[in-house]
């Protein structure tokens, strides 16, 4: 248990930065005297400095989702999951005196739980279904960070961007569905003096706890997929589909470029200037078409039948600004050993796509996460360490990583 006087004193410290911030107009806001200061976390300050342009902090309540809650909620593929655990749920909320609540994936609550004192706290400030605690609309808090960064995230008191929150303390992890995609937050909040070192761990012990049921609950894998980005698998049904590398390699161009491509074009993408007969290709795409169940046009090469891709995921993950979802689908370049002129082509573009969302970006985890897959980058491992706050222990990640690509 935390020491009640270092938490008087650390709300205190906290409540003069924040009145500071929020009185003391654009200097300081500047991300260098942020940084400078010991009492507020990089990550918060960064949070404050996209808040402040679109959230009074004065405001009493988060705004209400103007559609059918209920009806959300019961569509949600957090419902079932969440219902079968929800008598857990409620006792751990309601025994420790918080209030647990469950979000969509923008931010949105869809159902919460606790003892009758701290739900009626809640409801004041609009802790409760309905609710829309994104960045946007109510800035800093556990569950936007948590839906920002893919991470779970603790905001303490005066942390809190709008002041009617500084009397609370939230803890708030991700949910992720059985295929990676983000599908909502898990968040357990009380008063600020009730902060306790275990309510993190319990909120990822919860999390886990309904991403497992998901994946039981999933349904059983159907139709064409393909998994092309550092690494070949092609599956029909879940089951593996025999290909040799030329046919995975214009499957790949056939899910990336869904308009198709006349049989010239396709020729050139694949073999560029090299002479080889039409006829290769014509044999390739026939035994790709049996493979596949017949699911390739024959005027124009293109895909009849829907096919899940990694790579076209990562594409709508790029173009939708979701940096989170891309860097969970991009496990390394596409086909990494292909020369094929056409697959080069859009590794390269895959990469410096990924690279510039990285880049242009604010969260350290992002940088670390796409040094991981991009080891030579001297350039990402510069970002991450400057985004990076004085003390955090993953600098040393980060400064190694940027020593190695430096000597190579």
């Amino acid at each position: 248990m935390n020491d009640s006087s270092t938490l008087v004193r650390r709300r205190a410290a906290l409540e003069s930065e924040w009145a500071r911030w929020v009185r003391g107009g654009a200097d300081t806001l500047s991300p260098s005297k942020a940084l400078c200061d010991s009492t507020l976390r990089a990550e918060v300050s960064r949070s404050w400095r996209r808040s402040l342009g679109s959230v009074d902090p004065a405001r009493d309540s988060a705004p209400g989702s103007d559609t059918d809650i209920g009806a959300r909620w019961l569509d949600s593929p957090l419902y079932r999951p969440v219902t079968e655990l929800a008598e857990q749920l409620r006792g751990i909320a309601e025994d420790a005196g918080f209030v647990a609540a469950v979000t969509d994936e923008d931010g949105t609550i869809l159902w919460s739980c606790g003892g009758p004192v701290m739900r009626r706290r809640a409801e004041r400030v609009n802790f409760a279904p309905g609710g829309r605690w994104d960045e946007t609309h109510m800035g800093t808090n556990a569950l936007s960070l948590a839906l920002r960064t893919g991470r779970p995230n603790q905001v303490f008191s005066a942390e809190h961007l709008v002041e009617a929150l500084h009397g609370w303390v939230c803890y708030c992890a991700p949910i992720h569905g059985a295929d990676g995609r983000r599908l909502g937050s898990l968040d357990l909040s009380s008063t600020w003096d009730r902060t306790h070192p275990l309510a993190m761990a319990t909120v990822r012990s919860l999390v886990a706890a309904i991403e497992n049921r998901l994946r039981v609950l999933a349904p059983p894998a159907t139709g064409l997929r393909l998994n092309c980005l550092g690494a070949a698998r092609a599956t029909r049904d879940g089951a593996p589909i025999r290909l040799r590398p030329r046919q995975i390699e214009i499957l790949t161009l056939l899910a990336l470029e869904p308009a198709g491509f006349t049989p010239e074009r396709l020729h050139y993408a694949i073999y560029g200037d090299r002479p080889v007969v039409s006829s290769t290709l014509k044999a390739d795409v026939s035994h790709l078409r049996r493979a596949t169940d017949a699911a390739i046009a024959n005027r124009v090469y293109r895909l009849t039948a829907p096919i899940r891709c990694d790579a076209a995921d990562l594409l709508t993950a790029l173009d939708a600004g979701d940096t989170d979802a891309a860097l969970r689908l991009y496990r390394g370049p596409l086909l990494p050993d292909s020369e094929t002129p056409a697959v080069v082509e859009w590794r390269q573009h895959l990469e410096v796509a990924v690279r510039a969302a990285v880049l242009a970006g604010g969260d350290p985890g992002h940088a670390l996460a796409l040094g991981e897959r991009m080891p030579a980058d001297v350039e990402i491992h510069e970002r991450a360490l400057e985004l990076l706050p004085a003390g955090d222990g993953r600098r040393a990640v980060a400064a190694a990583r940027l020593h190695t690509a430096l000597r190579g």
